[in-house]
């Protein structure tokens, strides 16, 4: 099976591609460095010749609202325009838990934006809502950050490694379109506060995680379950204590 993997040169992309290549599957990464622009178009009909499956695991370079939003509204609506015309039969993409729930952030409109068009292509989809991947503590820690302070809410979250969400997308992408959601998370729910000062102290960094119950995230009010994903959710097997250990 030929499967196109749209930012397949990025974190989540290239565990992707090289999982779909060990278990017998034509895997083609797609992304500027390799000739394949969504925004522009360039090189999207070549490279969907043939392809049964294309899976979106591209990220907007810019989390500005407006800069978001322009990015997931022409790469998606020239995507699925492209498998229309290349007779593609399974579009993937990787999404956020919460995404509905964290509308008052310009990034996670623009994500709810990308859904919506993937939803009304008329193309049979599969959507993968991941929680936020263990690599990503850094970045959630510097949108918190004012000065030396992090502000961040005692709300609760799931991480996950992102090889286990690489192998999520993986087996969503070879199976049937489920034409919905599906929901992965990893095995540990911690509070946020909690678990980026735990982050932060075990790379030594200095900054004070200060517990503030009316911290945004992202730009959006969250309450305690606003991250969680729902009873239904894949729990993925790597925990994030050992994750931590290994980076160490």
């Amino acid at each position: 099976m030929k499967v196109v993997v749209i930012g397949g040169t990025g974190l989540i992309g290239s565990k992707l591609v090289s999982k779909l290549n060990q278990h017998g599957h034509e895997a083609v990464a797609a992304a500027p460095n390799t000739g394949v622009n969504t925004l522009t178009g360039e090189g999207l009909a070549e490279v969907l010749e043939g392809a049964s499956v294309v899976v979106d695991v591209s990220n907007s370079p810019s989390f500005e609202d407006q800069a978001a939003m322009e990015f997931f509204r022409t790469s998606t609506t020239n995507l699925v325009k492209a498998e229309a015309d290349a007779g593609v039969t399974h579009h993937v993409a990787l999404s956020v838990v919460g995404t509905d729930r964290l509308q008052e952030s310009g990034y996670f409109r623009a994500k709810q934006a990308q859904e919506e068009l993937i939803k009304e292509s008329g193309i049979p989809y599969s959507i993968v809502h991941a929680t936020q991947f263990f690599e990503f503590m850094k970045g959630i820690a510097e949108m918190s950050t004012v000065g030396d302070t992090v502000r961040l809410a005692p709300v609760k979250i799931q991480p996950i490694y992102s090889d286990d969400v690489a192998a999520a997308v993986g087996r969503t992408a070879v199976g049937p379109p489920v034409n919905g959601v599906v929901e992965v998370a990893g095995p540990d729910v911690f509070q946020l506060d909690e678990l980026i000062r735990k982050g932060l102290a075990a790379k030594n960094d200095p900054r004070t995680v200060v517990t503030d119950p009316h911290a945004p995230y992202s730009g959006a009010q969250v309450n305690e379950t606003t991250l969680l994903p729902g009873p239904g959710a894949h729990i993925a097997g790597t925990r994030f204590a050992d994750w931590l250990a290994q980076q160490q």
